[in-house]
């Protein structure tokens, strides 16, 4: 059976350059401040998509984005790599979204997609860490929702067979299509972008992401397949009051990078005496035993 499949993926900030400017005034992502990169464990879903895109001829795979126009290079990422489109959700509406403002435009984007049979995404976005998304938005379609996979197995019968990683080892279900995944980054990495589809797809774009002279304006009448699709909470039939800002009950105070750094050290020798001295001290303090 061919199936439709949507990918959800997010371009974060690289947490791993966390500085004093990483929070705005409002108390959200100073994303200009911050290299992009494409959310780890959400190019780990894409792989898990690609896969049974080419077990089931006939599937189609796209990236729905949310952000500022810039976002528009997860989808060619994704494009480079084998998927067939995407939708970049953007609108200084979504802006400042919480994990209940992002779910919510994200479900209006796929029901205006519609008859979706997957939808599968990362565990988590590594700028919130709250693994929310995936399950708000299966919440919000009515759907069957399977969480922390690892590997797709199959899907026959209208039914998705999938093994998870979960505490204490790994179990195998069964969930019926419509169905929405999150993988987690112990799943098979991301195949490498492929040479001919980066040169298919380099100049994609969305209409915000081009100048008002654009020098490949005929490029795009000849070729519309790299003109990437751009929605705003109108075009998603959203309601303002629940998206960006305005629809997200969280508020982060404060974003700190913190060093741990050891009060006092302590040398050893390899000797007996010094071996059973630090294991007492460590059995005395409660840190083993």
């Amino acid at each position: 059976m061919s199936l439709k499949i949507v990918v959800l993926a997010k371009q974060v900030p690289d947490t791993r350059n966390v500085g004093k400017d990483a929070m705005t005034a409002e108390g959200t992502v100073n994303r200009a401040a911050l290299p992009a990169i494409f959310n780890p464990e959400d190019l780990n879903a894409l792989e898990q998509a690609l896969r049974l895109k080419e077990q089931h001829p006939g599937s189609t795979v796209g990236l729905l984005t949310m952000g500022p126009p810039r976002a528009g290079e997860i989808i060619r990422q994704g494009l480079y790599r084998g998927a067939d489109t995407g939708w970049l959700l953007t609108d200084r509406l979504f802006a400042g979204a919480d994990t209940l403002a992002t779910s919510y435009a994200l479900a209006t984007a796929i029901k205006k997609i519609g008859d979706v049979d997957i939808v599968i995404g990362g565990r988590q976005a590594i700028d919130g860490d709250t693994a929310q998304v995936g399950p708000q938005v299966a919440q919000k379609l009515g759907l069957n929702q399977v969480t922390y996979a690892e590997e797709i197995l199959k899907i026959e019968d209208s039914k998705a067979t999938i093994r998870r990683h979960i505490d204490g080892g790994v179990e195998t279900v069964v969930a019926p299509l419509p169905v929405v995944i999150t993988v987690n980054g112990s799943a098979a990495p991301c195949r490498p972008c492929n040479a001919k589809l980066v040169m298919k797809y380099k100049y994609a774009s969305c209409p915000m992401e081009r100048t008002e002279n654009d020098p490949r304006a005929n490029l795009y009448e000849e070729r519309p397949y790299l003109t990437l699709n751009q929605w705003s909470v109108a075009d998603v039939d959203g309601d303002a009051s629940q998206c960006g800002l305005a629809g997200s009950p969280t508020k982060v105070k404060t974003v700190k990078n913190i060093v741990f750094q050891a009060k006092e050290s302590k040398t050893l020798t390899a000797s007996d005496a010094d071996v059973e001295s630090i294991i007492k001290e460590l059995l005395e303090e409660k840190i083993i035993g």
